[in-house]
């Protein structure tokens, strides 16, 4: 199948557009893509972007945004199944997540026409990587706390601040920039969002180095930075609720394949037991056949809150803060399952064979990762905390 040229067509829908996206998939994923087989090589970055550009031509990418910016139209269901085919297979993750799954999002909610055709197809055909900076040394998940400020001057926003943990922003040709207008006692008074250019002057990004070695995020300077008024994000004060908006939502439906790519590790886990004499002895401990039954559990209650949530906006109500509980649960539950494949991957046998070589490779990095994955996107406590004031409307303690 030409990637180039083979894309879903319009009028599918349920068993026939999956049909069609696996087949899509079968042909067109790149020899070594798939991280659950021995002769898996990590992609370079100019790979994965020829990779995510041939996934938006065959329709896998902005699938329900308007075909106008470059989408293609379709529905959240669509892009439900399309994300449980590509889930299903171990494919690297996007280089372009935070363009995808927020940027974009929010230009779609607060955007002008002329920054919608500025900006969403050249993020879609991978022409333009997005970072995000919203969090701050002196904020974190407390994005009301942050202290970037941004003062208007004439044609341009000139920023001072510092952001950390700046997802993506190595190689980011824009950043999803929250900074604050107004006096910091405003808290979510007074924060505008920007679509920062990466190369303006007063932009310093210092990398920083990961556990696994990697530079994926980084610290991002801004001095006295020249931002242009058309690359501003809706009012100055509108910042807050746009962010807030978008991501509850990106909570519940963005990497809505992570509840079944985490079905895909389980299935690696137990082939790759099953292929050493040492951890096919594990799969009849009781012990490890309750912990494995517990995330087999773990998965099918991720499914079982992704599948309501995408109902729920097709319905056209709110899911608020429903996505807490999405993420809270998939990252706590990730966590305990990468501890746990690393675990009974350290009892293989001396010299065991390719299957179990790369698995072992696959879940050390999967449990490096893992660590970060109940701090990114709000931390456990922060989603707890939405859980008890929005869901549960518990009173606060004194």
């Amino acid at each position: 199948m030409d990637t180039d040229t083979a894309t879903l067509p319009l009028g599918l829908s349920g068993d026939a557009y999956r049909a069609h996206v696996r087949r899509w998939l079968a042909a067109a994923v790149p020899p070594g893509f798939l991280a659950d087989r021995p002769e898996h090589r990590p992609p370079t970055l100019d790979q994965a972007r020829a990779w995510e550009a041939a996934m938006h031509r065959a329709g896998l990418a902005g699938i329900t945004w308007p075909a106008e910016y470059g989408g293609h139209g379709l529905t959240l269901r669509e892009h439900l199944i399309a994300n449980q085919e590509i889930g299903r297979l171990a494919l690297p993750e996007s280089v372009n997540s935070l363009g995808k799954e927020l940027a974009g999002p929010i230009i779609l909610a607060i955007g002008t026409e002329a920054q919608k055709h500025r900006y969403l197809r050249p993020l879609l055909e991978m022409r333009e990587i997005w970072c995000q900076g919203f969090s701050e040394p002196e904020a974190g998940s407390d994005l009301a706390g942050l202290r970037t400020r941004a003062v208007r001057d004439g044609d341009v926003w000139r920023v001072s601040g510092q952001k950390v943990w700046t997802s993506a922003s190595p190689y980011a040709q824009r950043c999803l920039l929250l900074a604050r207008t107004g006096p910091l006692e405003d808290r979510h008074r007074g924060l505008a969002l920007f679509a920062m250019r990466m190369d303006l002057p007063g932009v310093t990004v210092r990398g920083i180095r990961q556990i696994d070695g990697k530079e994926g995020f980084a610290e991002v300077f801004l001095d006295n930075v020249p931002i242009p008024h058309e690359d501003a994000l809706g009012a100055p004060d509108e910042g807050w609720a746009t962010a807030i908006r978008v991501l509850g939502i990106e909570r519940a439906t963005n990497r809505m394949y992570r509840a079944w790519r985490f079905e895909n590790e389980l299935a690696h886990l137990v082939r790759a037991c099953r292929a050493d004499a040492a951890l096919r002895r594990l799969l009849e401990d009781g012990g490890y056949r309750r912990r494995l039954a517990d995330t087999v559990v773990d998965i099918a209650v991720l499914k079982g809150l992704v599948e309501p949530a995408v109902a729920t906006l097709l319905a056209g109500q709110p899911i608020g803060a429903r996505g807490s509980l999405m993420k809270l649960h998939w990252s706590e539950a990730h966590q305990r399952f990468a501890a746990l494949a690393l675990e009974m991957l350290g009892q293989a046998s001396p010299g065991a064979g390719a299957e179990v070589r790369a698995a072992r490779a696959r879940f050390n990095d999967l449990y490096m990762r893992a660590r970060a994955e109940t701090i990114y996107a709000g931390t456990s406590e922060i989603q707890l905390g939405i859980i008890a004031d929005r869901i549960l409307q518990l009173p606060r303690g004194e």
